[in-house]
């Protein structure tokens, strides 16, 4: 269901987080930490190329947030305060945006009864207000400059270079193909040509707008002023 969807996304995974932040020890061994960031950035690769391939819409979201993850994981296991702070910050983000792209997900199955994206294409035709709404929600996942996301990925990155130059590489490979994935899903279902069976798509509705408000807006804010996540 699209809201255990969204709870999972924005909450549980964001408490999971939040409970490596408080169970991690800071003289934790080396010889655990090497393998688990390794684990998790190159897993931030592997989920990013396994969206590229995505045809279902929901998976691909799902997908998504696992790889972001990766980047909270491998933060967290540093434990210095400025990896923390980065964690802390990339998870609230996310946890707006990812939940903000599951409802937008759901708000399309529900007019085409279908997740596959290629059938979901040229809906800016259809539902104009939503797309600057997927429009939003694609930019932040990508990190577009000056979103909080990009705050917490830039200071996680920036951590995680100190601790080890080798890990550029993975974060900075995940994070190209994190912009790939975001941009062709909004361009897969956004422009193009409305199918047969879309061309019934009725229009956003007022609680539908009301969610996406609800979602957007803390995201503006703390763009605006991340000190407000303290």
């Amino acid at each position: 269901p699209i809201a255990g969807s969204m709870v999972l996304a924005a909450v549980l995974l964001k408490l999971g987080g939040y409970g490596i932040i408080r169970m991690t020890p800071t003289n934790i061994s080396t010889a655990l930490i090497y393998p688990t960031i390794a684990m998790a950035t190159w897993g931030i690769i592997m989920t990013g190329l396994t969206c590229l391939r995505k045809t279902d819409l929901k998976a691909l979201i799902a997908y998504s947030s696992v790889g972001h993850m990766g980047l909270v994981a491998s933060a967290t296991l540093i434990q210095t305060p400025w990896s923390t702070s980065g964690a802390v910050i990339l998870m609230v983000a996310h946890g707006l945006t990812s939940s903000m792209l599951f409802c937008l997900a759901n708000m399309l199955y529900e007019r085409t009864s279908t997740r596959m994206l290629i059938a979901m294409r040229g809906m800016q035709k259809a539902m104009p207000l939503m797309t600057s709404y997927w429009l939003i929600a694609s930019l932040t996942n990508l990190a577009l400059p000056p979103t909080i996301n990009l705050i917490g990925e830039i200071q996680i990155m920036t951590t995680l270079f100190n601790w080890s130059p080798l890990t550029i590489m993975m974060t900075a490979t995940g994070a190209a193909i994190t912009a790939i994935y975001s941009l062709q899903m909004f361009m897969t279902s956004q422009q193009g040509h409305l199918t047969k069976d879309s061309k019934e798509v009725y229009p956003a509705q007022t609680r539908e707008l009301l969610i996406m408000i609800l979602h957007a807006l803390p995201i503006l804010l703390l763009t605006l002023d991340s000190e407000l996540i303290n």
